[in-house]
C-alpha cells in the first residue's frame, strides 16, 4: 500500500530480495541503485489526523519516504510513532525518528515493536537535542541510550529476535535502521571515523546535516571511500532552501552544526529574489552531489517551505535521470 510515493520506479518492480532487512519501498529503492529522495514532515501541534495527511500530500509523487520527527529541537508535537502510524495507513512510506532524550531502553524497544507492527519499515536513531533548547527546559532528560547503543539494541531485536535483556521475541521487527551524520562540523577529519562507528553499530543508511559546501563534502566523501564505507551504508545528503541572506546568517550563528560559507550568503544577498535563489541553490547542490561517488540520495529539509519540495525535485531532474543511474547493491 505505497501508492502515494514516487511512481517513476513502482514498488512492484523493485522486489524484496534476500538480504533485505525490511519490506519497505525506501530500502528497495536504495538497494536497486536508484537515487533516493526523502523529506521531512513537521508533526502538527494537534490531535487532528487530517493535519498530518494535509502536510504529507504536498510530497505526493516526489519522494520515496517521509521522516516524522521526534520532538525536534526539544519541542512538543504529535509523536513520531503516531505520525508514522497515520502515514502507513494512508499508503506513505515513513521513516520514524527515535530520540534517546525522552525514552529509556524499555520504551524504545516497545516503540520499535509497535512501529513495525503498524508497517513502519524505517527507523532513524538519534541521540536528540538537549531539553534546554526547547519549550520545556524544566523537563527531565533521559538519555539512557545514545544513537549507537540504540542502533545496537535495534539490530539485536531484528537479527537475533531478542530484547536487550536476552528475552526472546515471538516475532522480530523487520526494520531498515539509519542514523544522522554531520560532515560539516569540526573536527572534519574525525567525521568519517564517527560514521564508521555508526555503521559498525548497525546503521544501514544515514541522512546528513544541511550541505552548503560541496568542496567540504567532496573531502568527506573521499575519506568515506578510503574507509570503504560507501560499500556498507547508503548516504543521503541533507539539503534545504534558504529563504534569504538574513536567514542564512541567523542559522549560521544560532544553529549548532550548520556550516554556511560566506559565498552562499553573498550569492543570496546579490539576488533580486532571494527566496527563489535559495531554491535554486538547493537544486544546484543536489545536482552536484548526485555526481559524487557514494552519495545515494538526498534528504530535503524544507522547514516552513515544504511547498518548495516538488519544485526542488523537479528542478534538479533527479527523478528523470535515476532510471539510468545504477550503483552496486550493498
Amino acid at each position: 500500500m505505497e501508492r502515494r510515493n514516487v511512481d517513476l520506479s513502482p514498488a512492484e518492480l523493485l522486489p524484496i530480495l534476500p538480504g533485505h532487512s525490511s519490506p519497505g519501498r525506501f530500502e528497495r529503492v536504495l538497494r536497486a541503485g536508484k537515487f533516493a529522495v526523502t523529506t521531512e514532515l513537521a508533526p502538527p501541534d494537534s490531535a487532528n489526523p487530517a493535519q498530518v495527511y494535509e502536510r504529507a500530500s504536498v510530497f505526493d509523487g516526489y519522494v520515496d519516504a517521509i521522516n516524522a520527527t521526534d520532538g525536534s529541537g526539544a519541542h512538543c508535537h504529535m509523536s513520531s510513532v503516531a505520525v508514522c502510524g497515520l502515514l502507513t495507513r494512508a499508503g506513505y512510506s515513513p521513516i520514524m525518528q527515535i530520540s534517546c532524550r525522552d525514552k529509556n531502553r524499555i520504551a524504545v524497544q516497545g516503540d520499535i515493536l509497535g512501529a513495525s507492527a503498524m508497517g513502519v519499515a524505517n527507523i532513524l536513531c538519534l541521540t536528540g537535542d538537549g531539553v534546554e533548547s526547547g519549550d520545556h527546559p524544566q523537563a527531565k532528560p533521559v538519555f539512557d541510550l545514545d544513537c549507537m547503543s540504540l542502533l545496537q539494541i535495534g539490530r539485536k531485536m531484528r537479527d537475533e529476535s531478542t530484547f536487550e535483556s536476552g528475552r526472546k521475541l515471538d516475532h522480530a521487527p523487520a526494520v531498515f535502521f539509519g542514523a544522522a551524520a554531520n560532515p560539516f562540523a569540526p573536527p572534519y577529519e574525525f567525521r568519517a571515523d564517527r560514521l564508521a562507528k555508526k555503521v559498525a553499530a548497525g546503521a544501514q543508511f544515514v541522512q546528513t546535516q544541511y550541505c552548503y559546501d560541496i568542496d567540504l563534502l567532496k573531502t568527506y566523501m573521499q575519506r568515506v571511500r578510503d574507509l570503504g564505507l560507501d560499500k556498507k551504508v547508503y548516504i543521503l545528503l541533507g539539503v534545504g532552501p534558504l529563504a534569504s541572506a538574513k536567514t542564512a546568517e541567523w542559522i549560521r550563528s544560532n544553529v549548532p552544526g550548520v556550516h554556511i560559507p560566506d559565498a552562499v550568503i553573498k550569492r543570496l544577498a546579490g539576488a533580486d529574489n532571494q527566496k527563489a535563489e535559495g531554491i535554486q541553490l538547493c537544486i544546484d547542490i543536489i545536482q552536484q552531489a548526485s555526481e559524487i561517488e557514494g552519495i545515494s540520495g538526498c534528504h530535503i529539509m524544507a522547514y516552513r517551505q515544504e511547498h518548495a519540495v516538488p519544485e526542488i525535485v523537479e528542478g534538479s531532474g533527479i527523478l528523470s535521470r535515476r532510471n539510468s543511474r545504477q550503483t552496486p547493491a550493498r
